[in-house]
């Protein structure tokens, strides 16, 4: 057996290099990928709008708002306002196309943007945000920029573990929302 050096080895340094972007790689991709599959969920429910949260009928109002800013035709205008006048016992057309966006760094903010515009409470990560932010994005940036990363193999574990606790919480937030419809606008 061999014995164990108290420094790192160049090899444990790169490989904790390459750690580090790719346990981000895995935060985004599992947020943006879980969370459209969780509004493709509600989608394929059929409800209408007036059945759906706000959070969710957003989606469907985004296309019109986005032409109304965008357009300065009469019949633009009217087709949006005629639309939020008479979506309410329309079936929703949620848009999935882009809905869910982590503008390549998915940092907490963005976070927050995601889960609020899916009714998941954000009140349980708010500990978790210097986590994202510092110990998550900004070593992955540092990283992706060729800078120094002064990170030892308990760190880097340690930041593995938390990174997949969010996850998990995240998942977990998610069916929850399913299973109790909280997507409807009368969920209890």
């Amino acid at each position: 057996m061999a014995v164990e050096s108290k420094s790192m080895s160049m090899t444990q340094t790169t490989l904790i290099r390459a750690g580090v972007p790719l346990l981000y790689a895995h935060w985004e991709g599992f947020i943006k990928q879980a969370s459209q599959f969780y509004l493709e969920y509600v989608s394929n429910q059929r409800l209408k709008y007036s059945e759906l949260s706000s959070c969710f009928v957003v989606f469907g109002a985004k296309k019109h708002l986005s032409h109304v800013v965008e357009s300065h035709r009469a019949a633009v205008n009217i087709a949006a306002v005629d639309f939020f006048r008479g979506c309410a016992d329309a079936r929703a057309d949620i848009s999935l196309s882009n809905a869910i966006n982590t503008k390549s760094n998915l940092k907490s903010e963005v976070f927050i943007d995601i889960a609020l515009s899916l009714g998941v409470a954000i009140g349980p990560y708010d500990t978790y945000f210097n986590l994202i932010d510092e110990s998550l994005l900004a070593r992955r940036n540092a990283i992706a920029h060729g800078e120094y990363l002064d990170l030892d193999s308990d760190a880097f574990r340690a930041l593995a573990d938390e990174v997949i606790k969010l996850l998990r919480m995240y998942k977990t937030d998610l069916q929850n929302q399913a299973s109790i419809g909280a997507y409807r606008l009368n969920a209890a």
